[in-house]
């Protein structure tokens, strides 16, 4: 897991999202239960590259087999590979996936800033442009946590 967070935020190596996703799934394949569910997600929401690493061929039907394909916007092909991960990982895959498809559509809290509580979808929060791991809904929020949340010391040592 160290290495995928490496790869993500690109402490002492070249930030690559690809390599991240592939060193998740190398833990999801040795049974590491939050890199299921992290795997699991990010297939579900079509984080880049998640798709393409995350596929997998056995998984074939799985979903649809089980009788959780109903009300899903993702194809089933994918919704079978993410019902493998979650079910890989020892989680309960038809609560998972309702939660997924929860956030997917209400969107969850992913604004960086723990005094608001702010709910939206992930793409639309903006990106820290220094480290590019933090999200804010907006410019106030992030300025404000950036003096007073603590941002600007997390920061400094994701940019060394």
């Amino acid at each position: 897991m160290a290495s995928n967070i490496c790869q993500t935020l690109g402490r002492g190596v070249t930030r690559s999202k690809r390599r991240a996703q592939k060193w998740m799934r190398k833990a999801a394949e040795n049974g590491h239960a939050a890199s299921c569910l992290k795997l699991a997600g990010n297939v579900y929401q079509n984080i880049p590259y998640a798709r393409e690493v995350g596929h997998v061929v056995e998984a074939a039907g799985l979903a649809s087999s089980a009788g959780v394909a109903e009300g899903h916007d993702v194809p089933p092909e994918v919704l079978a590979g993410v019902f493998y991960w979650l079910r890989k990982g020892g989680h309960n895959p038809s609560l998972m996936l309702h939660d997924f498809r929860r956030e997917a559509l209400e969107g969850a809290r992913y604004c960086q800033n723990e005094t608001r509580e702010v709910v939206g979808h992930l793409k639309d929060l903006k990106v820290c442009p220094q480290c590019k791991s933090a999200r804010y809904c907006g410019n106030v929020c992030q300025k404000q946590d950036w003096t007073t949340g603590g941002h600007k010391g997390k920061c400094g040592t994701y940019a060394e």
